[in-house]
């Protein structure tokens, strides 16, 4: 019965998605660290999608966006959103998946989140971060910034926790340690971002252009 409960209470939570919004802590960075994660800021290029062929491609941004209608009820928003994800999450080597799957835990979406302790958009990124890796004119409510602060961010601690998805998720989040967040994360992936692209090029209409 308590296990019943417990998957239970998960899936509400999966299915309401609200922002969960932790507390990453700001930590010294070595120079070379910091140089690196600052070149990838600054290197601003127009987001695209980024897949083996175009019919993959299209298949699912035609795909992903049918799941995020209901959140995102505008078809241009909604691409635009989708495409960058992809490409971000890619420039970062990250599936992008699991970056919709975070998403959907920390803001639910939303790209003016504020946590209680400062977080903001999409990502939930921490202001200590502008002054580490940025500059002071970066709007962390912008959604392409936004999302390359992000997932570079999930990298570096993916770099430092080598590889361990689990533990990157607990650093960014401010839980290290802590299954709860983790689980999340990894719970909205699977249950509502997971994709298999030959089933999805087979299953799609293929008719909606690349985004932008």
């Amino acid at each position: 019965m308590k296990r019943l409960l417990t998957l239970c209470a998960l899936s509400f939570l999966l299915a309401w998605s609200p922002a969960w919004a932790g507390a990453q802590r700001e930590e010294a960075l070595a120079a070379n660290v910091a140089s690196a994660m600052s070149r990838t800021i600054a290197d601003i290029n127009a987001p695209r999608l980024v897949f083996d062929t175009p019919q993959e491609g299209q298949a699912w941004l035609a795909e992903m966006s049918r799941r995020l209608q209901k959140r995102i009820p505008d078809s241009w928003m909604r691409e635009r959103l989708l495409t960058t994800i992809q490409y971000e999450a890619t420039r970062a080597g990250l599936d992008p998946q699991l970056v919709l799957g975070l998403i959907q835990v920390e803001s639910g979406f939303n790209k003016y989140a504020i946590s209680p302790v400062g977080a903001r958009g999409l990502m939930q990124v921490m202001p200590f971060w502008v002054r580490q890796i940025g500059n002071p004119q970066h709007n962390l409510f912008e959604l392409t910034l936004n999302l390359r602060y992000g997932c570079t961010i999930l990298r570096h601690y993916l770099d430092i926790e080598r590889g361990s998805l689990y533990r990157a998720l607990g650093r960014y989040n401010g839980s290290l340690g802590r299954p709860e967040y983790p689980n999340l994360v990894i719970g909205a992936w699977k249950k509502n971002w997971a994709w298999t692209p030959v089933e999805s090029v087979k299953m799609a209409g293929v008719n909606l252009p690349l985004g932008q």
